[in-house]
C-alpha cells in the first residue's frame, strides 16, 4: 500500500511538471499562476503545493529534468583528460542534438531562454539561472585551461577573454534557433560553428595575452 501511494505521488508530481511545461511555454513564467498549472494537470492547487513550495521551486524541478543550458555545456570529467576540446565538442553537439530532436528538451530550453521574463517576481528563478551560469562558466574555463595545458590551444591564449566568447556563441545559437526552429538544422550548423569557434581561439591575435594594443582598421 505504501509503495502504491509513493508511486501515485510520483505520478502526480510528473503530471504537474508536464503541465508546467505546457503553461510556461505558452504564457511565459511570470503571468501564469500555479492554479493554471493545477487545472491543466487535473489536480488541486493544494496538490501542487504538496510537491512544490512555489513557482521557483517548480521551475527548478523543470530545469533539473534536463539541467540548465549552462550546466549542460561541459560536464565531462577533467581528470586525466587528454582531449579537452574533443570532450567539449562532444558535449555541445549532444546538447544541440537533444534540443533539436527531443521535444521536452526543446520546450524547457525555450522556457528558460525565451519565456523567463526578467521581472522582480522571478527573482528566485533568476537566481537559479545565475547559479547555473556561474557553474557552466567555471566548467568551460576548466576545459579551456586544460586544452591550453595539453597543447590544443596556444599557451598565450587569454582564457578570461576566450571563455565568455565561447559561452555566448553557444547560448546565442541556441536562442536564435529556438526563436525559429524551421529556419535551419541546429545540429548541422552547430557542427560548423564549434570548430569555427575553436579555430578562432587558435589563430586570433585578439585573443592573445599582450601588453601592446592590436590595431583595428574600421
Amino acid at each position: 500500500m505504501a509503495k502504491r501511494r509513493k508511486e501515485d505521488a510520483l505520478e502526480t508530481r510528473e503530471r504537474i511538471l508536464d503541465a508546467a511545461i505546457d503553461v510556461f511555454d505558452r504564457r511565459g513564467v511570470s503571468r501564469p499562476s500555479l492554479t493554471e498549472v493545477a487545472e491543466l494537470a487535473g489536480v488541486t492547487r493544494g496538490a501542487v503545493y504538496g510537491h512544490f513550495q512555489n513557482k521557483a521551486d517548480l521551475f527548478s524541478a523543470l530545469a533539473d529534468r534536463i539541467q540548465l543550458p549552462d550546466e549542460s555545456l561541459c560536464q565531462a570529467p577533467l581528470e586525466g583528460c587528454k582531449d579537452p576540446l574533443g570532450e567539449l565538442t562532444n558535449r555541445w553537439l549532444y546538447m544541440y542534438r537533444e534540443v533539436m530532436l527531443n521535444e521536452q528538451w526543446r520546450r524547457i530550453f525555450s522556457i528558460i531562454l525565451l519565456r523567463c521574463e526578467w521581472v522582480a517576481e522571478n527573482g528566485e528563478i533568476h537566481q537559479r539561472c545565475s547559479e547555473g551560469h556561474e557553474e557552466g562558466t567555471r566548467r568551460l574555463r576548466s576545459l579551456v585551461t586544460a586544452a591550453v595545458e595539453v597543447g590544443q590551444l596556444p599557451e598565450d591564449l587569454d582564457i578570461e577573454m576566450a571563455v565568455p566568447i565561447l559561452h555566448a556563441g553557444v547560448l546565442g545559437l541556441l536562442q536564435d534557433w529556438l526563436m525559429n526552429p524551421d529556419a535551419y538544422n541546429l545540429l548541422e550548423v552547430g557542427e560548423k560553428q564549434i570548430p569555427a569557434m575553436l579555430e578562432m581561439l587558435q589563430s586570433s591575435l585578439h585573443l592573445r595575452k599582450t601588453t601592446a594594443p592590436i590595431a583595428v582598421n574600421i
